[in-house]
């Protein structure tokens, strides 16, 4: 029997309940968010005359929660409408209605009697057959269900989300002995298609995957940290994007998840018993560490931990970083590693490794000590906390937001260095691993295959029939490619376009990459993508390139430039193929431009787009006015909904405005409902846009007609006009802005027309394109683009 999840109850609405249940909400899905009844009545409801009984006060712990969450930032919501679909409660009152729940999530406080409490109370109104789960992240899953019914243990597992829930992709799903292994099979497949998440099965063992080797490896720092003479500001610079880790790095990270609870963790897996010799004391608390816990420095929720904020000598904040030594905080300045400056040419961190582990200064030896301690921790990790190596990967990746995990950065040094510097930090790697000529492997299909122990033989991960892998296949796949760009033939008719610049701009050579796509898919083929996998779709047009012609004057090279960028988006829009775009990410300026035109769009639901041109002076030049006019006009039915219509596309232009997801990016008419889909699951993005342009390939595309628009002239050019002096006036905006308002609302409504009139894509193409270069020949955006690219901002519009 299919099980379908319409409903879903989450008890406890703290920072991770309400997280849970803001992303069931994202999906689609009913949710019922339940916490305790307060003890006392606070204050405010004194004054209001409110009693126990009241259903405000009842309510007030999960109201208060769910309040905090409409209002965080970043967003837990895709949109601010979806908080409609959650509604809160209290255990007392609500738990009663979990009979017509699908599934009950448990996120109440990490102590077992209370948690098995809950269960009790929950047994007394579920129905045979309901989901239960809990979130815990450090009690044995096993333990939990000691005492419930068959029907319960039958139906119950570990789903542990990590924090953010919206933005870390990492689920772990913990089955106890008596879990139906069919239930495991339906939460490990909902986590991944319908929650988007990394879904990791993993065992019972003390912090499960993600946590034990993650704080492993902080753990490890931290020891090493002093015995180096390196200060926490060196350790987060060498441990942060430098080795594709994120920006917070070691310690920044372990200030916002909180040192108590990286404290938690660490005591837990030392206690449990489970860790022997080295590793045991590896999980001991540094003496700086203990000291920082009694003296309440846990990080953010406290002000201050490895980090604090400070007023200098002039009165202005200053971040102060924590001396280990002396305790004492001070301002940590710049330091400069050698080794650091060996890898500025190489883009991708996993090929950084090979150069770093070779330094000859404190980086160096720092990660020549902490990857010979990971190595050898993660060889011993298997069979204990997973059987497979890939799936420390990916909880890593997933959880910690490791751009690569552990094993595949073994492979990256080479197995046998690996080894060789796991003896050099002082441990002995697994027996398994002394025969391994890599962990992974790329098999003819392109899909990854990985070293199983158990067997000694290479096996396919599971699941890769789903997506495809744009790195695996690249070898043996790509059609054409130069600096910028490639083609690759992703099977049954389609191929793939994909961006590879850097920080994926768009130049010359990716447009001359784009319509050699178009010709080929047009000759040889059904349809054409256009994706790709790295962290962003695109960040626009190259903002240097621009520079250099306006500064000389190049006029017509500009001209000429816009012109074929104009040209390159009627061409993914009027080609004879469909043509489906698949963003992700920063999906700006330009990137949004290409997104806008295709015939249809599978965008990633993390996907952050807008037309951002005029922050640096101009307009969207690329087609994104044209576009904007074009889509407004279709629903020009009264002058009222013309006039709202054309003050949302102006407004959302002109303040450069970016939707934080890709549902908001369809309350911004970027995205058109009923046409564009969003998939949760990024890795599915390329398949699915492949089988959309499949489809619609069979379904008898045929190439559309350049179409006409209607713009309305001098009489909605006229309440533009007023309100931007209005704005000026009221000192909101500046002449530029205001110059640059002005042009903007004139390409919208079709320039100065006396009357509104029917035009041609192309009239509007070239008012914008004029405009752009007009805009250009300014001196105040010519001094933002030259600051933009001082100042080292993404390259875009």
């Amino acid at each position: 029997m299919k099980r379908r999840i319409k409903h879903v109850t989450v008890l406890g609405s703290g920072i991770m309940g309400s997280g849970i249940a803001a992303h069931f909400a994202n999906i689609g899905v009913q949710v019922s968010l339940l916490d305790i009844v307060p003890f006392e009545l606070n204050d405010s409801e004194q004054k209001k005359g409110l009693t126990k009984d009241d259903k405000a006060v009842r309510n007030r712990i999960a109201s208060e929660n769910f309040e905090k969450l409409k209002k965080a930032s970043p967003a837990l919501l895709y949109s601010p409408k979806f908080a409609e679909r959650i509604k809160v409660g209290n255990f007392d009152d609500d738990l009663a209605k979990i009979k017509d729940t699908d599934w009950v999530i448990e996120v109440v406080v990490e102590k077992l009697d209370i948690k098995k409490s809950v269960y009790e109370k929950i047994e007394q109104f579920r129905k045979p057959g309901t989901l239960v789960s809990s979130n815990t992240s450090g009690i044995p899953i096993n333990m939990l269900v000691e005492g419930r019914s068959d029907d319960f243990k039958k139906y119950f597992a570990g789903t542990h989300f990590f924090n953010p829930v919206r933005y870390l992709p990492l689920l772990e799903v913990i089955p106890t002995r008596e879990t139906d292994p069919e239930i495991v099979d339906f939460y490990m497949s909902y986590g991944s298609k319908f929650l988007g998440k990394t879904t990791v099965l993993a065992k019972d063992t003390p912090a499960f995957i993600a946590n034990r080797i993650g704080v492993f490896s902080m753990m490890d720092l931290l020891h090493n940290v002093q015995k180096l003479g390196l200060n926490v500001s060196d350790v987060d610079k060498l441990t942060g994007p430098i080795i594709g880790r994120p920006k917070s790095a070691t310690f920044r990270t372990a200030d916002v998840v909180g040192l108590d609870t990286l404290v938690m963790v660490a005591s837990g897996v030392r206690d449990s018993g489970v860790e022997k010799n080295d590793f045991y004391d590896v999980f001991a608390l540094p003496e700086y560490v203990q000291k920082m816990v009694g003296n309440k420095w846990l990080g953010s929720k406290t002000e201050q931990g490895f980090y604090k904020k400070v007023k200098g000598s002039d009165g202005k904040s200053e971040i102060h970083g924590l001396n280990l030594d002396t305790l004492e905080y001070e301002l940590q300045g710049k330091s400069s590693f050698p080794t650091l400056e060996l890898t500025k040419n190489i883009d991708k961190p996993i090929d950084r490794f090979k150069v770093l582990i070779g330094g000859k200064d404190k980086a160096g030896e720092l990660y020549r000590k902490s990857l010979g301690a990971l190595f050898a921790y993660v060889s011993h990790k298997v069979p204990e906390i997973s059987d497979e190596v890939y799936k420390i990967d990916d909880a890593m990746r997933a959880g910690f937001g490791w751009e690569n995990g552990p094993f595949e950065i073994w492979d990256a040094v080479g197995v046998q260095k690996g080894i060789e510097l796991s003896k050099d930090a002082g441990y002995e790697v697994s027996d398994w691993v002394k025969n391994v000529e890599s962990f992974y492997k790329v098999n003819e299909d392109g899909q990854s295959i990985f070293f199983d122990k158990n067997s000694g033989n290479y096996n396919n991960i599971p699941g890769q029939e789903s997506f495809i892998i744009l790195d695996n296949i690249r070898k043996n796949k790509t059609l054409w490619s130069n600096s910028g760009s490639s083609i690759e033939d992703l099977g049954d008719g389609i191929i793939n376009f994909e961006i590879r610049s850097k920080m994926n701009s768009l130049g010359g050579e990716v447009l001359d990459g784009l319509n050699r796509a178009i010709d080929l898919a047009e000759k040889e083929y059904d349809g054409l993508v256009i994706g790709n996998q790295g962290a962003n779709f695109s960040v626009g047009a190259n903002l240097a390139m621009i520079l250099m012609m306006a500064i000389e004057q190049d006029w017509d090279d500009l001209n000429m430039a816009i012109a074929y960028f104009q040209k390159s988006m009627m061409r993914v829009r009027y080609s004879s193929i469909p043509v489906v775009v698949a963003p992700h990410g920063m999906t700006l300026g330009g990137g949004c431009e290409m997104t806008m035109h295709a015939d249809r769009v599978v965008a990633a639901a993390e996907t952050y787009v807008g037309l951002v041109e005029t922050g640096v002076g101009v307009i969207p030049g690329g087609g994104g006015t044209k576009e904007f006019a074009l889509r407004t006009s279709r629903e020009f039915h009264t002058d009222d909904v013309k006039n709202n219509r054309l003050r949302e596309a102006f407004m959302n232009i002109a303040m450069g405005k970016v939707a934080t997801s890709a549902y908001e990016a369809y309350d911004m008419g970027i995205l058109e409902k009923g046409k564009d889909v969003v998939v949760v699951d990024k890795k599915r993005q390329i398949m699915t846009a492949k089988m959309m342009a499949k489809s619609l390939a069979e379904h008898g595309y045929t190439q559309p007609i350049e179409q006409t628009v209607k713009v309305l002239g001098k009489d909605a050019l006229g309440m533009f006009y007023v309100g931007t002096d209005q704005m000026l006036t009221g000192n909101f905006i500046s002449k530029h802005d205001k110059l640059i308002a002005d042009k903007l609302a004139n390409v919208l409504v079709g320039g100065n027309l006396s009357e509104p009139t029917v035009v041609t894509e192309q009239y509007l193409l070239n008012l914008e394109r004029e405009t752009f270069l007009q805009l250009c020949g300014e001196r105040k955006t010519l001094e933002r683009i030259q600051f933009m690219l001082q100042k080292g901002k993404p390259l875009r519009n």
